[in-house]
């Protein structure tokens, strides 16, 4: 009996250590493939990194571009991500060198399965020495011959088969694109949370033949030549008031439920500045860090700055959670209202700011002087991952703030 007893303690502690011996994601470089259409892999590499013995934090890598995620859950064998600000997650089940799971976006119903690999640098399997070199400047059409075309500006550089850049529309930049040249294959992606693109595209001699993948839901085919004198339309001439307008107007909704608009006393006799924005939007969050980053080294009492926003989520109080969200990550101090919820529709937003020939982009900043006139309607935004265009909007920016604020 005796003999029994000390078997069955022994089984008993080696139980123990064994539960206490949880297994855990592998620190260090993985890569992670999204399932698009077409049999398609989209790849980006992020870094897990431990902070305390269950706690993680993670870096995903897009080109230059570095996004920290501090929003990292693990309950048994499941793992939860959640990048800062935007409302998509990725969710899963972990082995030490393996995550199964999905790219989840709720208020779209939008799912993306993904498979995570530890120990793999490689964002593309390069098999091929390159043939072609697609550094330089690219005229590019989406959708080419139907309704829904519209043109973009590739800016790309190549080391070896290295490749890094992006595509510029009117209505914003696609991110940090990074990839490869495999033979006179392009394969290049971003992934940030909001947003999965993928582009593929066969080069020859001077064109590119491809197809644009965001994600599993939609898929755009493109044709692009090299021409260094390209440039799209000027962001400022695209949005403006219709005829029989002579005033930009809103009224809606802040957080605590009070009505803001235009004729508030906070905005008489100031230079006004109305973000058209949605808290799901990449190239919002670029323009919002900038105005939240100059607002702090430029404080001015003459100031105000305003966002509206067009939010996806299907209720009120779901908007304005991600509202919230976005204000509490990024330190914005101006008010965001919310003008509307249950879809980003660019007719119905137009529908809410009638004065406007249209809602083209998210965003569109207006500018408005201190006797109430609109002075310049910027439409879409140019972020960091634009190089060039993106110093050039700063300056202008500046410039053409400081030119209002002293009349």
């Amino acid at each position: 009996m005796k003999k029994l007893s000390l078997f069955t303690l022994s089984l008993l502690f080696l139980f123990s250590c064994e539960e206490r011996k949880k297994v855990l994601p592998s620190e260090g470089v993985w890569v992670a493939e999204l399932e698009v259409m077409d049999n398609e892999i989209l790849p980006f590499n992020f870094k897990l990194m431990k902070s305390t013995a269950e706690r993680f934090s993670m870096e995903i890598y897009n080109a230059e571009e570095v996004i920290l995620v501090d929003e990292l859950k693990i309950n048994g064998d499941s793992i939860m991500i959640r990048t800062p600000v935007f409302e998509g997650y990725l969710a899963g089940t972990f082995s030490e060198n393996k995550i199964e799971g999905k790219f989840i976006k709720e208020s779209l119903d939008r799912i993306v399965p993904f498979t995570a690999t530890f120990g793999k640098a490689e964002r593309f399997r390069v098999k091929n020495k390159a043939t072609a070199n697609v550094s330089g400047i690219w005229e590019a059409e989406f959708n080419g011959g139907t309704d829904d075309a519209y043109m973009a500006k590739g800016i790309f550089a190549q080391v070896g088969s290295k490749v890094t850049g992006t595509f510029r529309t009117t209505t914003g930049d696609y991110r940090y694109l990074d990839g490869v040249m495999d033979g006179d294959s392009l394969k290049i992606s971003a992934f940030d949370g909001a947003h999965a693109f993928l582009f593929t595209a066969q080069v020859l001699d001077s064109t590119m033949n491809g197809i644009f993948y965001s994600g599993n839901h939609s898929k755009e085919p493109f044709t692009a030549k090299r021409n260094d004198n390209f440039e799209l339309p000027s962001e400022d001439s695209l949005t403006f008031l219709k005829e029989g307008y002579n005033k930009f107007a809103f009224s809606f909704h802040d957080a605590s439920g009070n009505i803001v608009s235009l004729d508030d006393d906070r905005f008489k006799s100031k230079v006004v500045l109305v973000q058209i924005m949605g808290t799901w939007c990449p190239n919002c969050l670029d323009e919002t860090k900038f105005f939240v980053n100059y607002l702090t080294k430029n404080p001015n009492e003459d100031l105000e700055v305003v966002a509206l926003a067009f939010e996806y989520a299907k209720t009120p109080e779901g908007a304005f959670k991600s509202i919230e969200r976005l204000k509490d990550r990024i330190g914005v101090k101006y008010p965001i209202l919310l003008a509307q919820y249950g879809t980003s529709d660019k007719d119905k937003a137009q529908g809410k700011l009638p004065m406007l020939n249209h809602v083209l982009s998210y965003p569109t900043t207006i500018f408005i002087d201190k006797k109430g006139e609109v002075r310049k309607i910027h439409t879409g935004f140019n972020g960091p991952a634009t190089g060039e265009k993106y110093i050039e909007f700063q300056t202008e920016f500046d410039e053409f703030l400081k030119q209002l604020l002293s009349e």
